[in-house]
């Protein structure tokens, strides 16, 4: 791979990984309610949960699966109803997905990771984004495990501090002071994102 292709591919995923998104919401409330040094565990969790579908594009799995109606709405429906969930418990739980009192919940640092790992996992976009730029950066005429590797590698970096700061801005959030009635409006604002993503990914389709 030409080092100008891997400039074009890194910012590509980058600013991919950046576009607020349910993986950007998680991390912020994750980051609010348990703080920076917890949320990486979240952060990790969609890491791999992005790399689980890197994998599957990069062997031709995802192409498979994306001529497969059954298999893809299954997957698309898992993260529908999963969305669903967390965004209707950002808008009417008491237990909200931005906590005010961080101290007194706390969940395990394997809960945090599983719950990155589910939202990213449940999410069919990060297959389609894969399967959609892998071949127009990979050179036949060179060798194409190691240009798979490196581009696995980039986006696995690109996550932690792209997600890493999120998570950051979320803590600093509670750490301002903030009243409770704003919390109250940022876990109402999450959770309608949230609902909004699960509903816009009901009409996600594959071209055939």
């Amino acid at each position: 791979m030409e080092f100008h292709l891997f400039l074009i591919f890194a910012v590509t995923t980058a600013i991919v990984i950046s576009s607020p998104g349910p993986s950007a919401i998680l991390v912020v409330s994750q980051g609010a309610s348990h703080g920076w040094e917890r949320a990486i565990f979240g952060i990790l969790g969609i890491a791999v949960g992005a790399m689980f579908y890197f994998a599957l594009s990069a062997t031709g799995v995802a192409s498979l699966i994306l001529t497969s109606t059954l298999v893809f709405s299954g997957i698309k429906w898992i993260g529908v109803v999963f969305l669903l969930y967390l965004g209707f418990k950002g808008l009417f739980s008491k237990s909200a997905l931005i906590n005010i009192h961080p101290d007194r919940v706390q969940k395990k640092r394997s809960a945090l990771f599983l719950q990155g790992l589910f939202i990213m996992a449940s999410n069919p976009k990060a297959m389609l984004f894969f399967t959609a730029i892998l071949p127009q950066f990979i050179d036949l005429d060179r060798a194409i495990v190691p240009q798979i590797l490196i581009m696995g590698a980039t986006t696995f970096a690109l996550q932690l501090p792209i997600y890493g700061s999120y998570a950051y801005m979320g803590e600093r959030i509670m750490r301002g002071s903030i009243k409770v009635w704003l919390v109250s409006g940022l876990n109402k604002l999450a959770g309608a994102a949230l609902v909004f993503a699960g509903l816009k990914m009901i009409t996600l389709t594959v071209s055939k």
